[in-house]
């Protein structure tokens, strides 16, 4: 970095050290070093020559170790898996460099802060992160959690500074405020997608190819599951497991689903009605004050067009809402269940938006929805009082969401990991191009959005 452009004195000579270049961490490798900033990075010893080859031609110089990177970097991020910041930072922890900063960019605070104030040395200050994205999505806009936990005011600002580059928004929070935030937006809402792809796993159904999942709904569940699994099992194990307040959310969702199920297959239809709308009541306000804003998270049609039907006008995998079949009446049972689940927690979602990540943007989008749509919510519960189409793909979400739910509980790591890994196996032939719809239709749900 020039010294003519540097934002405080010495930042010309300021080294940021990675330790984990996973793909958060090549990503902010990559961003950082482009803005100029000195990069030092590691990851596992085996991967060294690896990183070599694949870094030769950026400015970032890759280590053997995080004991290197530790005694030579003014700021460290630990970027690895939130179930291994403890051992991670026990073994390269005591080589911080004096004075240094440190901090890490799990999505779980609550281990990582534990394992910096067990083995960081007392002279070091800690900053945590957390990119509230995932390593695909540019960042500009994006919120960036900033925890200053034990720190100066100088040590924060040069932080705030590093990070910059991103274009990112900041938000400040504590440990604990970001566990609860995150528990509230992302733990439920992944658990949601983890327990649809269980299901068609299960019925052995690849949605989008038959005529039973259409429209625009139903293109932000497909399209989101399969991104889901096409990522690494542990960055939502990590979150759900680890994160002391996810544990009741997972486990009311999961309540959620199954009581209303019931209610739907016992055909109890007042206390169905009366139930769905006392959680509308709670979580969006009353029609006549309702908490939504004066125009829908979810810009009318937009997601009609991410479908991942093939056109038969081009070659592409996104088809337009005009060409495809009309959608088939449901009853949209994991949308009810997470309204339900936010009602019995307390929960408004639209206090969280500051935080919220891209697919709880459209997770929040499409059940918003449902339920502001004329007639649509009563729709809904009329086919799943009275329609069976969806009936086995519900008895199979519900099973599924109780399934996640007893491995969070118990903190199965080993158990998610085969439960995740199996369903993945069974849809990665058809990742390609999955992830690809997943982000164009993230892009234009954000740029309506904005142009709104």
């Amino acid at each position: 970095m020039a010294a003519a452009t540097a934002p405080f004195p010495g930042a010309e000579n300021f080294v940021v050290g990675l330790i984990g270049m996973g793909d958060m961490g090549k990503m902010y490798a990559r961003r950082l070093s482009s803005a100029g900033w000195r990069i030092m990075a590691c990851d596992r010893e085996e991967k060294y020559e690896e990183l070599v080859a694949e870094f030769a031609n950026h400015n970032i110089q890759i280590l053997r170790n995080g004991h290197l990177v530790s005694r030579a970097s003014d700021y460290i991020i630990y970027s690895v898996e939130a179930a291994a910041i403890g051992r991670v930072v026990a073994q390269y922890g005591p080589s911080t460099r004096l004075g240094a900063i440190v901090g890490g960019q799990t999505s779980c605070k609550d281990p990582e802060i534990k394992a910096f104030e067990e083995h960081l040395p007392s002279d070091v200050d800690i900053v945590s992160c957390h990119s509230l994205h995932g390593p695909n999505v540019d960042p500009r806009g994006q919120p960036l959690v900033l925890i200053k936990h034990r720190a100066s005011d100088e040590s924060f600002a040069k932080v705030e500074a590093v990070l910059r580059c991103l274009g990112s928004k900041h938000v400040y929070l504590t440990a604990r405020e970001h566990d609860r935030i995150t528990a509230d937006t992302q733990a439920v809402t992944h658990v949601a997608f983890l327990s649809m792809g269980k299901a068609w796993h299960a019925t052995k159904q690849f949605p989008w190819e038959g005529s039973r999942y259409v429209g625009g709904i139903e293109n932000v569940k497909i399209n989101l599951m399969l991104r889901i699994y096409a990522q690494k099992w542990h960055v939502y194990a990590g979150l759900a497991i680890l994160n002391p307040e996810a544990h009741k959310q997972i486990n009311q969702f999961a309540k959620s689903t199954t009581e209303l199920f019931y209610l739907m297959l016992e055909g109890r239809r007042d206390e169905l009605r009366e139930r769905v709308y006392a959680a509308k009541e709670k979580v969006f306000g009353r029609d006549d004050a309702p908490k939504w804003g004066d125009k829908p998270l979810l810009p009318e049609g937009v997601v009609d067009r991410f479908s991942l039907k093939p056109n038969p006008n081009n070659n592409t995998n996104s088809t337009a809402a005009a060409g495809a079949s009309p959608p088939l009446p449901n009853n949209h049972l994991s949308l009810l269940a997470m309204v339900d689940c936010w009602s019995a927690l307390g929960i408004v979602p639209y206090d969280h938006m500051i935080c919220s990540t891209p697919l709880f943007r459209l997770w929040l989008g499409v059940t918003e929805h449902l339920f502001r749509t004329p007639g649509l919510l009563d729709e809904s519960l009329r086919v799943g009082l009275e329609d069976h189409t969806f009936r086995r793909d519900d008895l199979q979400f519900t099973i599924a969401a109780c399934g996640w739910a007893e491995c969070v509980a118990l903190r199965q790591f080993e158990t998610w990991r085969e439960r995740f890994a199996v369903t993945q196996k069974f849809f990665e032939p058809r990742f390609e191009g999955a992830v690809e719809v997943g982000q164009a239709m993230i892009r234009a749900v954000l740029e309506e959005s904005e142009r709104e």
